[in-house]
């Protein structure tokens, strides 16, 4: 039996939901459609939101010889197949999903025939073309990013299928229900109908019989995808940002896709990148809150975790040791290094020891000649900092 989700897919542009940014009047794939015009492209946007629709239409309404392969289930002999039937037909539009993964192999063998205009392609992905897509292939084709489908373009989407399913009897509120479990997947949303009519009495559907089949939200977070890292970005910046509950919200969304080795990592940088020096007793909270997480493992783990994320996203902030190690970094990187002061080079009697002296401190150049009165720490305006170089200028006489 064809499932509701591929009966629904759309033949012509006007049957995709939502992406009104890129069809409807005076729109750009629209528009080609009506020029009867066709470039290479990459569509890419989260799952369930119209890649594959989009492309299904394009080929249908332009009337242009089609294949469809997987850059990674699909060797580089079905490549060259493709490539000979283009030959014969003179175009071919060539959709790839997942094109983010195409090997360099199948790149080579298609790139001449994208120039050349032979294979129109179109790349299919979840992922930032920009950051994962060989820019060789990218250079050759339009980038058209998909945008989420609000909850009115998945109710829309749920009305046109329920006049597929004979008999069906559900009301506006078991729709919204449906589309805000789906987290902008259309794809699920589509499914949960389908699943919820043949699991129903009668073919009534009300909220509980949906509750019974899927009561928990979908969201995209791949953890090998871009998803991934822009869940743990906006964690990142939930918490240097100090908003608490978004933070919580972020954390609970790693938590929830079981992604510990992540949350670990990131909250280690988070502590000395962003709170630093203005609270220096988080670093080891954090380190202690990981292995209490550790110890107990999930469901537990997130009891120590959101304490200690609570924490991190209402202490005050500095990034300036990381400003400076970074400046110093990319001082050596430009090649400023110089050569060391010999009187601090092992052995040297011209080396004065700072512990024989007041305050453990004495005037001396530690810095290589042609850096000398180059500045890589400023401090911020916190109350550690403050206290801590206070007391560094007190003992130096400074005033």
């Amino acid at each position: 039996m064809e499932l509701l989700a591929n009966k629904l897919r759309p033949k012509k542009l006007d049957d995709i939901i939502g992406q009104k940014h890129l069809i409807g009047p005076n729109k750009v794939l629209t528009n080609l459609v009506q020029n009867n015009k066709i470039f290479s492209m990459i569509l890419y946007g989260k799952p369930g939101i119209g890649k594959t629709s989009i492309a299904n239409a394009l080929i249908n309404e332009l009337n242009i010889k089609s294949k469809f392969l997987n850059a990674t289930t699909n060797n580089k002999s079905d490549f060259d197949i493709a490539i000979e039937e283009a030959k014969m037909y003179g175009e071919m539009i060539l959709v790839i999903d997942e094109i983010h993964r195409m090997n360099k192999d199948k790149q080579d063998i298609l790139l001449p025939h994208i120039e050349s205009g032979l294979i129109i392609l179109i790349g299919l992905t979840t992922s930032n073309p920009y950051h994962k897509i060989n820019p060789a292939i990218r250079s050759r084709c339009q980038i058209f990013e998909l945008k989420e489908l609000e909850l009115e373009d998945i109710v829309e989407g749920l009305k046109r299928a329920t006049k597929e399913l004979p008999e069906i009897k559900i009301d506006d509120e078991a729709l919204m229900h449906i589309a805000s479990l789906s987290s902008g997947d259309f794809r699920s949303a589509i499914n949960t109908l389908e699943v919820a009519y043949y699991a129903s009495t009668n073919h009534k559907i009300t909220i509980e019989d949906i509750k019974k089949i899927n009561n928990k939200a979908v969201f995209f977070h791949d953890k090998d995808e871009d998803g991934h890292y822009q869940v743990l970005s906006a964690f990142q910046k939930s918490i240097r940002g100090s908003d608490v509950d978004a933070s919580l919200h972020y954390l609970a969304r790693l938590l929830v896709a079981g992604d510990l080795d992540s949350i670990y990592r990131r909250m280690s940088v988070i502590v000395y990148e962003d709170i630093g020096l203005a609270n220096p007793a988080m670093g080891p909270k954090v380190m202690s809150a990981i292995e209490a997480a550790e110890l107990v493992g999930l469901p537990e783990a997130i009891i120590p975790l959101g304490v200690v994320v609570t924490e991190m996203a209402l202490s005050p902030k500095s990034n300036s040791a990381y400003l400076a190690i970074n400046e110093a970094v990319n001082d050596v990187n430009k090649g400023l290094a110089g050569e060391i002061p010999r009187h601090i080079i092992n052995p040297s009697k011209d080396y004065i020891y700072p512990h024989n002296y007041k305050n453990d401190w004495y005037p001396q150049e530690y810095m290589p000649a042609k850096l000398k009165n180059r500045k890589y720490y400023y401090k911020k305006d916190n109350k550690y900092e403050i206290n801590l170089n206070k007391l560094y200028d007190e003992m130096r006489g400074i005033k």
